[in-house]
């Protein structure tokens, strides 16, 4: 969340913020008011305590019976003032926080302004995509030539935007997970296997909630949620902490199943594997100190696509515009690899830099040293990258014959496979 003494402070540059973002339902001066109202009321009571104490430090002086006990009555009449200021406190405090959850991160001063994703700014291009002298299938058509995945099957058992992976299919995308796990603990970041269902509060934590809760799934009566990806698992792993002098950055790698209903894309990609509710996905999550978050976010974006270069997968990468960031966001680059089956470019991993939006949230904080007073960190995250990997590797590796040549990196992992089919 955003410091509640900048919203005070400049009220307008957060509206701003919110706007460049398109959130136009961004509680900002209903917040202002209760802010106020909470302040006169913290105010009262200060006065109020302030006579309280006062009183009983001359209470023991008075001789007097009569006087001792109109102030004892008085001294009654203020304690109830207190109670009911307190009282009345406590929900006012709950609304203001309840409206703070609601204001997304401001944009970096340097994001390319814009209203949705045909504004985003292509930034680099690496490979060349593949040419061939036969009309290329898309990865739904191929994966059910092979006998790779069934989507017939998974809609009668789940229902839409499932799949099932079998065979050859199923064994080629625990090989991209295993390559991508070990690639980034290569790379120097620590693996983690952390839990599919988490409590509400990690949701609120990482900016899930309250926002986006029609996209999350949840269970019944025990209020957990499954994951949508695991940087809600991982960026809780320090909530409510403060980490120790010389302790980042810290980087990790985890692989979960992720869960999303996909509420916001009704009638996109309702074919093969791109947009389902149930995908596989390595992330990566970094805590780190806020004067190094910048160049760590080049280094993550470096990180996921080096993934891509080493499958040989042509992606290119565009920067989010302001109005395609995301609510938590500050600054966001998405890694897009080419589907020679769809002609056209798809988002495959996402790296952004949220500063100390999620830590504030998540209370998540740093001693920068030893004697020094306590800050929040900056946190980071990036796919490293999904489960879209698979369909392209399909699409892309794909041969005249209907066969799927396995990507070097792979075969290792592929018992020494070459080829499906």
């Amino acid at each position: 969340m955003l410091p509640l003494q900048l919203i005070r402070a400049d009220p307008d540059r957060v509206r701003e913020g919110a706007r460049l973002k398109g959130v136009a339902d961004a509680p900002i001066d209903a917040l202002l008011e209760v802010d106020r109202d909470i302040r006169q009321v913290q105010d009262q009571l200060q006065r109020l305590q302030a006579q309280r104490n006062e009183t009983s430090k001359r209470f023991p002086q008075i001789q007097d019976p009569a006087e001792r006990d109109r102030v004892r009555a008085e001294m009654r009449r203020v304690s109830d003032e207190i109670k009911h200021f307190e009282e009345s406190l406590a929900p006012m405090e709950a609304q203001r926080e309840d409206m703070l959850l609601q204001i997304p991160n401001l944009p970096h001063a340097s994001v390319p302004p814009g209203a949705g994703e045909e504004d985003n700014v292509e930034i680099e291009r690496w490979g060349e995509a593949p040419r061939f002298d036969f009309e290329p299938k898309p990865h739904w058509d191929l994966g059910e030539a092979l006998d790779m995945v069934d989507f017939e099957r998974a809609t009668k058992v789940s229902g839409s935007r499932f799949f099932m992976l079998k065979g050859l299919g199923s064994k080629l995308n625990r090989a991209l997970i295993n390559f991508m796990l070990d690639w980034h603990v290569g790379r120097g970041y620590t693996e983690l296997w952390p839990p599919y269902l988490v409590k509400r509060t990690s949701m609120i934590g990482t900016g899930q909630l309250p926002k986006f809760e029609e996209d999350a799934f949840r269970t019944v009566p025990d209020d957990l949620f499954l994951v949508p990806t695991a940087e809600v698992p991982v960026t809780n792993i320090y909530r409510d902490e403060i980490l120790e002098p010389g302790t980042l950055p810290r980087r990790f790698v985890a692989y979960t199943a992720c869960f999303r209903r996909e509420a916001g894309a009704a009638g996109r990609d309702t074919r093969g594997l791109i947009r389902v509710h149930q995908f596989d996905k390595v992330e990566l999550v970094k805590f780190v100190e806020p004067q190094h978050s910048y160049d760590e976010l080049k280094s993550l974006l470096a990180d996921a696509c080096s993934v891509l270069q080493a499958l040989k997968l042509p992606y290119r990468i565009v920067q989010m515009c302001t109005g395609d960031l995301g609510f938590t966001a500050s600054m966001k680059f998405d890694p897009e690899v080419w589907m020679p089956g769809q002609n056209r470019y798809i988002e495959i991993s996402s790296c952004s830099n949220f500063e100390d939006f999620q830590a504030r949230r998540a209370n998540i904080r740093y001693r920068p040293a030893p004697d020094a007073r306590v800050e929040f960190v900056h946190t980071l995250n990036g796919s490293g990258v999904a489960g879209r990997v698979l369909p392209a590797v399909m699409e892309n590796y794909q041969q005249a014959d209907g066969s799927i040549v396995i990507p070097e990196v792979l075969r290792p992992y592929m018992g020494g496979l070459e080829r499906i089919g």
